[in-house]
């Protein structure tokens, strides 16, 4: 019993001080500072997600995401966003899946998907529309994805902005949440559509520091 003791004293007096501590992000548009800032890599993701065979739901992930945004609060419709998404580095929970999403065709022709040395994407915002709240927006702008280049349009919600505490490094981050629908046959991806979806959801995670 006192061993017992000992150790939910010892949790408790470790965990008081996080439970204790301020979440350092606001929901507040005012805490953002606004400059240029650098995509945080280790928190910036992007979900795919398309209907396979009207049986299941089926996604993966893009990670390791680098670029740049550029922010203005007095002027937040200048924005600008310019990042690459590193397709190699794909992600899914099943390997023999992620390794047919990056399978080579067979004797030299067209793979499936993406292949194994598969182009980098890329977002590059060409004009933003914020709503009346100023924390909504939606960002048009082109995505270059398997070597071909498309109009895009996200639906951007911000999460969050704020300066990490020191012991993180201390600097200004901010952060959004964005949604968007592609058709992957725009994109030169076309394989087994109808049966796996044309449509593809996505759902971004952005994160940036300053």
């Amino acid at each position: 019993m006192r061993l017992v003791l000992a150790t939910l004293l010892a949790a408790t007096a470790i965990a008081t001080p996080i439970v204790a501590q301020q979440m350092p992000g606001s929901k507040s548009t005012s805490a953002i500072s606004g400059g240029t800032y650098t995509a945080d890599a280790n928190h910036t993701l992007v979900k795919w997600e398309v209907n396979h065979f009207g049986f299941s739901p089926l996604w993966g992930l893009f990670g390791q995401v680098t670029g740049t945004l550029v922010l203005d609060p007095k002027n937040p419709g200048a924005s600008k966003v310019d990042v690459t998404i590193p397709v190699s580095k794909m992600t899914t929970a099943v390997p023999g899946f992620t390794a047919h999403l990056l399978r080579d065709g067979k004797d030299g022709g067209k793979p499936d998907f993406f292949g194994s040395t598969p182009a980098d994407a890329r977002f590059v915002s060409t004009s933003v529309v914020i709503d009346s709240d100023g924390d909504e927006a939606k960002v048009m702008g082109n995505l270059t994805l398997n070597g071909i280049t498309k109009p895009v349009t996200l639906d951007v919600d911000f999460y969050g902005a704020g300066k990490a505490p020191a012991q993180m490094g201390g600097k200004e981050n901010v952060g959004f949440e964005a949604e968007a629908t592609i058709k992957r046959s725009d994109f030169g991806l076309g394989y087994a559509v109808p049966l796996v979806s044309d449509e593809v959801e996505l759902t971004i995670a952005a994160a940036f520091q300053k």
